[in-house]
């Protein structure tokens, strides 16, 4: 068994229930918790592609600088450049009272912006999804 594979699949699948609890905090209203479960859904996803890739040692949490090692194997991901640099930006201050100036998250976060960080994590999930799988049917 590859064990950078299996690796991918499981970083892979918290990914997908990282969206889903995103999702579930959206619809209830939690704005501020569901854009930083989107920005994890993403990064999650492509440090699964990294690993997919044979990668050992997959750090850090910025999406924008792990997307830009995936482009390093797929020149595609460049279509997802802006959108990981807006998830980026829900990394810290959507949990932390001291990450903005004045206010709080949970009184400063939208659920319009909760959609657009939920759409954003579906994109890069679907492109990491497809991209694995059409890695696994070439092997």
């Amino acid at each position: 068994m590859n064990h950078n594979l299996e690796e991918a699949h499981r970083w892979l699948a918290q990914a997908r229930h990282d969206a889903e609890a995103a999702a579930l905090n959206a619809r209830e209203g939690y704005a501020a918790l569901a854009c930083f479960l989107a920005q994890q859904a993403a990064e999650k996803a492509l440090k699964a592609y990294l690993y997919a890739r044979g990668e050992r040692a997959v750090v850090g949490h910025a999406t924008h600088l792990l997307l830009r090692r995936c482009q390093h194997y797929d020149a595609s991901f460049e279509v997802l450049q802006d959108l990981c640099r807006r998830l980026d930006q829900y990394y810290i201050p959507t949990r932390y009272p001291n990450g903005l100036p004045g206010g709080i998250p949970h009184e400063v976060y939208t659920s319009d912006q909760a959609a657009q960080a939920l759409e954003g994590a579906r994109r890069v999930l679907d492109m990491v999804t497809c991209l694995l799988h059409a890695g696994s049917r070439k092997e």
